[in-house]
Parts: structure tokens; C-alpha cells; sequence
């Protein structure tokens, strides 16, 4: 981030406004206006910063304080510019990270049951024994109630869990 000192504070500001447009599905700033400032791994570097920075300021809530330590390699003039931009922007880079979210899927989960159920036998072993979990979910597609219904053995709820807790991670990385 130190690399921010090489342009005025006010260039900074410019700058901010122009990676938060990107964000948001604007036009990013462009590497031909910096060319001269900044090399090709540095730009894409700074860009990758003050992008996670904007990113992780506003998807994880973080206070003033904690975003002015992230920036402390920069001077106060340069931290206080990307501050200001953060702080009049920061609604919309709210929606546009809850946008990019939500167009993962437009599907929602609003409501689950579950039981748990003891297979005794079926029609090709007498004493079977194993516990299975009916799980029904309620999701809503498109505006629409869609019932889901799945019985699931204990190795396969296992699986749907691994699998949920890992879709978990990749949203939070989007946050």
C-alpha cells in the first residue's frame, strides 16, 4: 500500500472512487492513466489491496480504527483519502458485495424440518439397523415454494454437510 504516496492525496481519493467503481460493475481505473506512477505488478498489486481492503471494510463491518491499522504503512493524508472514500461509499459497496452474492443463485432456503429415522430391515436384509435423516427443505426460486425431500444415510449427511460448510467458505471470501 505504501505505493499510494507516490500520487497527492487528492489523485488518492480520485483513485478510490475509481477502484470502488470497478467493484461495482463500473469502469475500473485504468492502468494507462498510472503508467507512469506505477509498474505492471505494482498496479495490479495496489489494485488487489485497495480492492480487499473495500471488500473486507464493508463485508465484515470493520470500524475506523481497524481500517486506518490496515493503512498503516501509508501516511495519514493517503489513509485518511481511502477512509473518505470508504465512508461515502460504503452503502454502495455494500449492495454491489450482496449483489455479487445473490447472483450465485437465486435460489433461498426459507425453512428446514429434519427426523431422524431407524431403518430396522428392508426387503433384502432382515436386520438392517441404520439411522437415516429425513430432511425436508423448503426453497424459494423465482418467487415460487419449491419442497425438497432427501433421505440421507449417515456417510451422505456427512458429505452435505462437508459440502455446505465449504460453500459457506466461498461466500465469506465474496464478503
Amino acid at each position: 500500500m505504501e505505493a499510494l504516496g507516490r500520487i497527492s492525496p487528492a489523485d488518492c481519493v480520485k483513485l478510490c472512487h475509481r477502484v470502488v467503481d470497478g467493484l461495482c460493475g463500473r469502469e475500473p481505473p485504468c492502468r494507462s492513466d498510472y503508467s507512469a506512477t506505477w509498474s505492471l505488478e505494482e498496479w495490479l498489486q495496489l489494485l488487489d489491496l485497495l480492492t480487499g481492503l473495500f471488500r473486507l471494510a464493508v463485508g465484515s463491518d470493520i470500524p475506523e480504527e481497524q481500517v486506518l491499522a490496515k493503512l498503516s504503512d501509508v501516511d495519514h493524508s493517503h489513509a485518511e483519502a481511502v477512509l473518505t472514500v470508504l465512508k461515502a461509499r460504503h452503502e454502495e459497496i455494500r449492495r454491489a458485495l450482496l449483489d455479487r452474492t445473490n447472483g450465485i443463485s437465486s435460489a433461498t432456503l426459507q425453512d428446514f424440518d429434519w427426523q431422524l429415522k431407524l431403518a430396522l430391515s428392508s426387503d433384502k436384509i432382515s436386520s438392517l439397523n441404520t439411522p437415516l435423516l429425513s430432511l425436508g427443505l423448503d426453497v424459494r426460486e423465482n418467487g415460487a415454494l419449491r419442497p425438497i425431500t432427501m433421505e440421507l444415510s449417515r456417510e451422505e449427511l456427512s458429505t452435505l454437510i462437508s459440502s455446505l460448510e465449504a460453500a459457506n467458505k466461498v461466500v465469506q471470501q465474496l464478503k
